[in-house]
């Protein structure tokens, strides 16, 4: 399952430190982000994927995250 999601990271540095975040909910999955991407985009590849667990750590960490459809 992928899930993709938007998001307000801006700096590769967020991102890297919200992924070993993401991978330690997450441990099996394979997470990104394409900063270059107009929607600074969040991919999650994995088994189970829990979108609502995702938005909630990147909120809690003060940033945008929204589930693209």
């Amino acid at each position: 399952m992928v899930e993709v999601f938007s998001t307000n990271v801006e700096v590769s540095a967020q991102g890297d430190v919200l992924v070993q975040e993401l991978l330690a909910q997450f441990p099996e999955s394979k997470i990104n982000f394409d900063l270059e991407d107009c929607d600074k985009i969040l991919r999650v590849e994995g088994e189970p994927v829990w979108p609502e667990k995702i938005i909630a750590v990147l909120e809690g960490n003060g940033y945008r995250c929204n589930m693209l459809v």
